[in-house]
């Protein structure tokens, strides 16, 4: 078992930034790809990044490209979000996630653990 936990969400004015963290505990973290993913009221959960378990690769939702780096320290067992450029359309629960790697992180059923998210919230 894997137990994440995310922290870090606020309220934030657009153009603001906020920076996530999804601390890990449990299996061994370096094992794990890990992700972010956000869900916005009534819609389904919509990937935003992933990264690899060494950290040397990440992948960003067309949306959040340049705006957002995700990154990770496995010393820390850390994985974390950091959001500059904040939009209204940004204001959503945010989900980090572990699982194997590969494709299927693009997707949330890609995905063996996930944490019980934090709330982002972008004023306008």
């Amino acid at each position: 078992q894997v137990q994440l936990v995310e922290a870090g969400g606020n309220l934030v004015q657009a153009g603001g930034s906020l920076r996530l963290s999804c601390a890990a505990s449990g299996r061994t973290f370096s094992n794990y790809a890990m992700g972010w993913f956000r869900q916005a009221p009534g819609k389904e959960r919509v990937f935003v990044a992933t990264i690899s378990k060494s950290g040397d690769s990440t992948n960003y939702a067309d949306s959040v490209k340049g705006r957002f780096t995700i990154s990770r320290d496995n010393a820390r067992n850390t994985v974390y979000l950091q959001m500059n450029s904040l939009k209204p359309e940004d204001t959503a629960v945010y989900y980090c996630g572990a699982g194997p790697g590969g494709f299927s992180m693009y997707f949330a059923g890609g995905y063996d653990y996930w944490g019980q998210g934090t709330q982002v919230v972008v004023s306008s």
